[in-house]
């Protein structure tokens, strides 16, 4: 792939993102499609993709972190920053919409009504804990806030809520089980990728995360989950942040036909067999309980497509500088003098990282049309 060592500033880099189209505005009307799964709650698990604002209430320098200030949020109601890593709205964000459910507020804010459910995610989020991650010499800088540790805030939440009671309380609850496992990925990509043969070191990661995933959908069927969703992995080969890395001195073979780089769609795809795989031995395992895949690589793929047609910035990233994709490791969206663009809801990317509003509703859309057969709320 023709890709040097890491550099300490892409280090710095990692910390610091860790830590961190086609309706102009969002509409509360439910989907006549997921409306008719007749949801009342949703949980989310997950990591930045999911994020409402835990990570930025779970330290006391949260308030300090990129995505607590404009220009995170600009898009949002009232250009409020909430911990969202995006301009404004979240994919949990519309499905919460989709099924005439209020947004989801983060298990952080202590203040919060959590009657239609709660979401768990943080942002820099990774399956595996810090100590299993630094055993195949991965640190996560972010944040300790594992899929374990969300598990048990998870479990004190309902012990609360619901008690012994929850197998009925949460018969119409939805849980997303993810996306969660990309970080795991992209903090052993960015520390210490080097050339192809490291792909297969990385590779030693999927079977163990994809174990802590099918773990963490038998603890929340244990809570009385009926119904869930568990994500596969976004084509991480598309993003700006590995465009700029690695895609500047990948021979021209190397990209796809969607211009994303093919050695790392290959990897995402690898872990995205190995998750289908592993839901299909909990739905023979669990046949009262309904497990489906969320297929955010095809999601992304047609977002792509249909991106492409409407003429909007594929890969550059809306808020950021410089380089041929508008990213920087050095100066990012939320660093001092670093401006988003006029349009967002023009662009798939928002900080090169993290997807717009507007990318992360066409997802919904589509993700809407193939959930609806898959949980089978038609019938």
């Amino acid at each position: 792939m023709g890709v040097k060592g890491t550099s300490i500033g892409a280090v710095f880099f990692v910390i610091a993102s860790a830590l961190l189209l086609l309706s102009p505005s969002p509409s509360a009307d439910a989907s006549p499609l997921l409306s008719a799964c007749r949801f009342d709650q949703v949980y989310q698990l997950g990591d930045s993709i999911s994020d409402t604002g835990n990570l930025i209430r779970e330290s006391p320098l949260g308030a300090a972190l990129p995505f607590a200030r404009n220009p995170y949020g600009q898009t949002f109601s009232h250009h409020k920053a909430t911990g969202r890593c995006s301009d404004g709205l979240l994919m949990i964000d519309y499905i919460a919409q989709a099924l005439g459910l209020p947004l989801l507020n983060p298990i952080k804010d202590t203040k919060a009504n959590f009657e239609h459910g709660a979401n768990f995610a943080v942002a820099g989020a990774t399956t595996l804990s810090s100590a299993v991650l630094a055993r195949h010499h991965v640190r996560n800088p972010a944040t300790n806030s594992s899929l374990d540790v969300q598990l048990q805030w998870m479990n004190d939440h309902f012990h609360k809520f619901c008690h012994n009671d929850c197998e009925r309380k949460l018969q119409k609850a939805l849980f997303m089980v993810g996306e969660i496992g990309g970080n795991d990925y992209n903090y052993a990509f960015l520390q210490y990728f080097d050339e192809a043969r490291d792909t297969l070191r990385i590779q030693e990661l999927v079977p163990l995360v994809v174990a802590k995933i099918k773990h963490a959908v038998e603890k929340v069927i244990s809570f009385g989950a009926r119904t869930i969703v568990v994500p596969g992995n976004f084509p991480m080969g598309c993003l700006p942040i590995y465009l700029t890395k690695f895609g500047l001195e990948s021979e021209v073979d190397e990209f796809d036909e969607n211009h994303c780089i093919w050695l790392l769609n290959s990897f995402a795809t690898f872990h995205n067999n190995h998750l289908k795989k592993a839901i299909a031995e909990l739905q023979d395992k669990y046949p009262y309980v309904t497990i489906v895949y969320g297929d955010y690589y095809a999601a992304y793929e047609q977002l792509l497509k249909l991106g492409e047609t409407k003429g909007f910035e594929l890969h550059k990233a809306c808020c950021g500088v410089g380089g041929q994709y508008n990213f920087n490791e050095t100066r990012m969206c939320g660093f001092p003098g670093v401006k988003a663009c006029r349009d967002p809801e023009r662009y798939v990317s928002w900080d090169g990282i993290h997807l717009t509003q507007e990318a992360y509703r066409m997802i919904v859309d589509w993700l809407q049309a193939d959930l609806f057969w898959k949980l089978r709320c038609h019938h």
